[in-house]
């Protein structure tokens, strides 16, 4: 049977997507992990055959320590693309009241989409960051100390805790993107993207070379990222999204023109997007 590892433990966003995206449960284990680099980790090795993984948020931005564990740590591909909306609720017992509340847990993605509301309705709590949002409920629920947590409604359900607010997040349109990782490449569907890490000399206009062979091919680029290289103070890669599949003419020609052109080249590989 073939394992699918996920950010836990059970009741995370990264969970739903794993049980969305292989439907199919009794083909699959599915294994938590307590953090994202020991999820890629356990891909990487062999210990299972897939990851799901959260790559960017519509409030936050890039969730780096995914991004940069694809282009440096690991020769993996990502094999699909899945988007959910995400709903934050606030967790916890009915103990007490909101003005008693001491303590905030939940991961730090979440704790940033819901700052403006922990600003007006919990002002005088300390946060505590964890691994994932389903490790704070759970943290809550061994006692029934001043403490809450931001979760999803069926951490709570897992752990038996009341879903005191709902929607807290500050943007009613919060998206995240999760993806799948392995080691084989992802299947071609109707909707596809790619996504590839570069680098350039450091030079005037370097960039925009590249950059240009895009619009010359006619190619959507969907998002333009930059990360440290490092081991070059100063350097750095960069991270792009790409409409379309690299088996694509266009897209396959253009990629060809950039592996001459760019001082470091690496594909993450062309992949289904599910919205």
């Amino acid at each position: 049977m073939n394992s699918i590892g996920y950010l836990g433990p059970n009741g995370t966003f990264s969970e739903q997507v794993a049980f969305s995206y292989f439907k199919d449960k009794d083909k699959y284990n599915f294994i938590p992990f307590s953090t994202i680099q020991d999820l890629i980790h356990a891909v990487n090795k062999g210990e299972v055959l897939n990851g799901v993984v959260p790559i960017e948020n519509s409030i936050e931005g890039a969730v780096n320590i995914t991004i940069d564990m694809l282009i440096f740590e690991t020769d993996l591909k990502i094999q699909a693309e899945i988007m959910i909306p995400i709903k934050h609720c606030l967790i916890g017992y009915k103990d007490f009241s909101l003005e008693e509340v001491k303590e905030v847990l939940s991961h730090a993605q979440a704790i940033a989409q819901c700052r403006g509301y922990l600003h007006k309705n919990l002002y005088q709590a300390n946060i505590v960051f964890t691994d994932s949002t389903a490790e704070a409920v759970r943290i809550v629920s061994k006692n029934k100390e001043a403490k809450l947590a931001i979760g999803t409604s069926l951490a709570a359900q897992y752990y038996g805790l009341s879903i005191l607010d709902y929607n807290i997040q500050d943007q009613e349109n919060n998206k995240t993107r999760f993806v799948v990782i392995g080691k084989e490449v992802g299947k071609r569907a109707k909707k596809c993207k790619t996504s590839i890490v570069f680098s350039t000399e450091n030079k005037p206009g370097e960039l925009y070379k590249i950059l240009n062979i895009f619009a010359l091919w006619d190619i959507n680029m969907t998002r333009i990222l930059s990360r440290p290289s490092k081991n070059d103070p100063g350097g750095y890669v960069f991270f792009i999204d790409l409409e379309g599949h690299e088996e694509e003419d266009d897209l396959r020609d253009a990629l060809m023109m950039i592996r001459r052109k760019t001082s470091f080249y690496k594909s993450l590989g062309s992949y289904e997007i599910i919205d």
